[in-house]
């Protein structure tokens, strides 16, 4: 590879995120504008490209694939959805990417479409290899805001027996390679009592004091977690744990609170304990539903599955892990504590590992951005990828 080659490989990856920057894909406007405008590159780089729209047809996944068509291949996976930039003092235009000191400014740039638009760059130099086995591009929708993207791709590869060798998923690592994080699930959940004049407290039903009740609980069962702790458990916390982020409900002092409101989350080490978080908690809330329904049958409790994403849990053998480190040159492999699409992957039976370009350290924030040298290090690393599965 020649000082020219590297220079003309960065070029092309800096003018393809410059377009996907354009895009404004923040995940509740929708991908589909930037998911066509990569099937479209990838078919001109002579992929066997699939557009999977979702039912409203604003959403869209991405699978295709470079090479011969066997079950060894390699997954480059990545999402093309944003988070938005409302509110935030942003001295560049977010959706205009902008090069200053090394630096390439724009939403999307570090999460994660940096590492899209590397994958994108070196598909023409894949189809142009003898290869012996495939590269694959999974580009999803809906990551920021629960994963659903994937959890559409991967069920839909699992309907069809895919198999793969292993899947890099290339969320910004720093190029490290990382091989688990926790997983994360978000819930609403949502009380319906009965309004009433704060004199009579017992003709109404209180929504926020049978909210404080499953707050509790969530505190006790978080307590449990901790016994629950597996045996050389590598994340820090070594358990499960549950957080609280806010309790809503009632207007003023002297009204029955008719509604309230609990946006909790749980970070499951094992699925074991996510079940277990569960059973006891719909349990619990069966004893106070029936309480609430004794005073006014229409009381109600709700729990809605904002997202469940699974973790990423470190194995012994890992042949993703394996390559990843081999493309890299790291002699070891690390944990993270954001979630990825890595445990879905992972999940089907598919080896996973997390590295890609950028710090986690500048995703979601105002002047997003990355740095040129990780762009060029991502390259290199799917370079060298070429080079590994190129027929001798």
């Amino acid at each position: 590879m020649t000082q020219t080659d590297t220079t003309d490989r960065l070029t092309r990856c800096k003018e393809i995120l410059a377009n996907l920057i354009a895009f404004p894909s923040v995940s509740a406007d929708g991908n589909r504008a930037v998911t066509d405008y990569l099937a479209d590159m990838l078919t001109q780089a002579g992929a066997r490209v699939e557009v999977m729209p979702d039912a409203t047809g604003l959403q869209a996944n991405l699978f295709a694939s470079i090479g011969p068509d066997t079950d060894d291949g390699i997954i480059l996976s990545g999402h093309t959805d944003v988070v938005p930039v409302v509110d935030q003092p942003w001295t560049h235009d977010p959706f205009a990417m902008t090069e200053a000191d090394g630096r390439l400014y724009g939403r999307g740039t570090c999460d994660m479409k940096g590492f899209v638009a590397a994958c994108v760059a070196m598909a023409p130099e894949f189809a142009a290899r003898d290869l012996t086995c495939p590269v694959h591009f999974a580009f999803t929708h809906d990551e920021e805001t629960g994963c659903f993207g994937a959890q559409r791709l991967t069920a839909l590869l699992r309907e069809r027996n895919f198999r793969a060798m292993g899947a890099i998923i290339g969320e910004p690592s720093l190029m490290q390679v990382i091989d688990g994080h926790k997983g994360c699930y978000e819930y609403t959940t949502h009380v319906t009592g009965l309004e009433g004049h704060g004199s009579a407290p017992d003709l109404g039903v209180n929504a926020v004091d049978f909210a404080a009740r499953i707050v509790l609980k969530l505190v006790e069962l978080r307590d449990v977690l901790k016994t629950r702790a597996p045996a050389d458990c590598p994340f820090d916390p070594p358990h499960s744990t549950i957080n609280v982020g806010a309790l809503r409900g009632g207007h003023v002092h002297n009204i029955i609170a008719g509604t309230a409101r609990i946006d909790w989350e749980m970070r499951p080490v094992q699925q074991s304990d996510a079940d277990f978080v569960k059973a006891e908690l719909a349990a619990f809330v069966d004893i106070l539903r029936n309480q609430m329904q004794a005073t006014y049958p229409a009381a109600d409790i709700r729990t809605d599955i904002v997202g469940e994403v699974v973790g990423l849990i470190p194995e012994p053998v890992n042949p993703a892990r394996t390559l990843a480190m081999a493309l890299t040159g790291a002699n070891g492999a690390g944990l993270v504590p954001f979630g990825t699409e890595a445990g879905l992957f992972q999940s089907i039976g598919i080896p996973s590992v997390i590295c890609g370009p950028g710090s986690i350290a500048q995703a979601h924030k105002p002047d997003e951005y990355i740095d040129v040298s990780e762009l060029g290090r991502c390259l290199e690393m799917l370079g060298r990828l070429a080079d590994q599965l190129e027929q001798r």
